[in-house]
């Protein structure tokens, strides 16, 4: 197994735990209904679409990945 194969391993795995404390926590995590966010209700049920949330948890990702790996 190279080096950055397990470093990469051992950020996912942090990640993960710090997401999984919060969740167990009961904390939510400030991304419901961004500007950008399709809520469509309806008699029969309600669809929710996160676009603006996906784009900000995108480029937060990016970019903590680009500071974590950068040669």
């Amino acid at each position: 197994m190279s080096p950055e194969l397990g470093r990469f391993l051992v950020v996912i795995g942090i990640v993960l735990m710090v997401v999984g404390g919060l969740a167990m926590a009961g904390i939510r995590l400030p991304f419901a209904r961004l500007p950008g966010d399709i809520a469509i209700t309806g008699d029969r049920g309600g669809l929710f679409i996160p676009l603006g949330s996906m784009l900000v948890i995108s480029i937060v990702l990016t970019l903590l990945f680009n500071l974590i790996f950068r040669r």
